[in-house]
This record gives C-alpha cells, structure tokens and sequence, in this order.
C-alpha cells in the first residue's frame, strides 16, 4: 500500500465519527455525522451520511488519501457494495463495528468484547487468529442489552403501569417526563407516529440507568434481566471459542455506557469469573488503532 492519508470510519446507529490521519498516523482531523446503520437510517441515507463526511474529511487531507477503513453497522455486504463505488479513498477496507471495540479490549489477542450502544453484540478473536461476531440481530429481532432492547422494556413496562395491570413504581411518572403526556394512548401513539421511533425509545435507557443508580428496584431489574440475556450470548461464545482456557485469564471488555454502568458490571462480575474491563475509550480509538496497523 502507497504512502498517504488515512480515513477510518465508526458507523453506528446513533451516529458516525470519523478521523483523519496523516502520513505520521497523527489525527489531523475529525468529523462526526448522525448514525448510518442502513437498518435504521435506511439504505440511502447511510449511503449518503458515509459519503458526505468521507468527502468532509479527505477535503481537509494534506496529501491523497491511501487507505480507508469502514467499520459499520448494518449488513456487511452492503457496505461492501458501497466501498467498491468509492474513487479517490485509496484501498478501502470494510469491517463489522465491532472490530473497533474488540481491538480496545483484547488489543489484538484472543478474548472477547460485550457492547452495548443502540444496539449490541458480542465480538471475539479466538486462539486461531480468527474473528467471531456473535448477536448484532438489530431491532426488529432483539439486541439484549442494548439502549434500545432497555428501552422498550422501560415502555412496556411503563405502559402497564398507567393501564392498570402492573404495580405502580416510578417507571410510568418517568415515561410521563419523558413524553410530557400523561395516558397510555398518547404516549403509544408518540411512539409509533414519530420519524425517529428507535432513536426514542433507545434514549429511555438513560433514564431508567438513572433510576437504578437511584436504587429504584424495578428499573435495577430491567437492566439486569436485559443485559444478563447479552452475559448469556457471551458465555455460548466463550464455551465454544475458548475451550479449556480458565474464565479469569480470558481478556473481556465491556463496552458502551450500559454495560459499563457500575450496577451492570458489578452484576455480571457476580454471575462469571470472566476478567471484565470496562472501556473508557470511544471506539473511534479502536479505528484509529486498526488504521495505524494498517
């Protein structure tokens, strides 16, 4: 690969920061986009979004741009797709987003990474070299532990509240805050009407983490039922990639503001032995780690 810039992209659901390195890997530029998961976003405004601040940054290049590194959320083919079409960005490699925070926790050796953001997965190099994804379904089909999972979790619950038919605790005044409308029908209808329905109901998690650092039971209860079901998927992944190799000795990251949240990982220390590290770096440095080693 020829000398040049270097563009790496973190794609999510959320939103998508990208940097720019020079021909000494130092970070001359940044950029940051909303989110560019096709599944969410759609396919033509991921398409566009990905475009539109890859043009951004290589604009602010102090010579062509050699190599570019796609990690993002959504199916990989598409992605792949789109790096065949781009001209001007040097070789382009295209990854799953979870490459970046595997890269953070293991850096670069055989372990596993449990994140959490709009959605989740669960990401590990096994003894062989050999990267493994595991979960990453998007919403229509679960993402245990994720802001958005939590989050539809908080509604339903809440929801019954006003109906009647679950205990009243301070889930349903929370939702009621949070939507500034006072019945069930409302606030159902709010979320089913509006533009940006998983953006909202993901952005519940944040609130219901605050009641559970308040001490609030139920939502304690929420959020570990919800990220235990991610613990789960993590331990299927540990039986079948790490055979034989003791739990503690086996580099563990735990990644995004759920998961790394002190309740959350205090439960999940007390359910395995597994050598959590909770990641205070943005995966964005994970890309920025893969594009030096590039």
């Amino acid at each position: 690969m020829s000398a040049g810039c270097k563009i790496g992209v973190d794609g999510g659901g959320t939103k998508t920061e990208c940097i720019l390195l020079d021909l000494a890997n130092n970070v001359v530029a940044r950029h940051q986009a909303p989110g560019s998961n096709p599944s969410i976003a759609g396919p033509e405004v991921a398409r566009r979004t990905v475009a539109d601040a890859l043009i951004t940054l290589r604009r602010q290049a102090p010579a062509p741009v050699a190599h570019t590194l796609l990690c993002m959320a959504g199916a990989r083919a598409f992605w792949k797709e789109f790096a065949v079409g781009l001209e001007g960005f040097g070789h382009v490699t295209v990854f799953d987003d979870a490459r970046p925070v595997l890269e953070l926790a293991t850096n670069g050796v055989p372990g596993l990474v449990l994140h959490s953001g709009t959605g989740s997965f669960v990401a590990a190099r096994a003894p062989d070299n050999t990267i493994h994804y595991a979960g990453g379904l998007g919403w229509r089909f679960g993402d245990p532990g994720s802001a958005y999972e939590l989050g539809r979790r908080v509604l339903a619950r809440g929801l019954l509240e006003m109906q009647g038919w679950a205990p009243a605790t301070r889930i349903a005044p929370m939702l009621r805050g949070h939507t500034a409308m006072n019945d069930a029908g409302a606030i159902t209808r709010f979320f089913y009407h509006h533009a940006e329905p998983n953006k909202q109901i993901a952005a519940l998690a944040s609130s219901v983490l605050r009641l559970t650092e308040e001490g609030d039971l139920t939502a304690r209860q929420l959020v570990l039922e919800s990220t235990g079901e991610l613990l789960d998927l993590a331990m299927n992944v540990v039986a079948k990639l790490f055979p034989g190799i003791p739990l503690d000795a086996l580099p563990t990251g735990l990644s995004g503001p759920i998961l790394t949240h002190r309740v959350v990982v205090e439960a999940l220390t007390s359910r395995c032995s597994l050598r959590f590290a909770p990641l205070d770096q943005p995966p964005i440095e994970g890309v920025r780690r893969l594009l030096m080693r590039a």
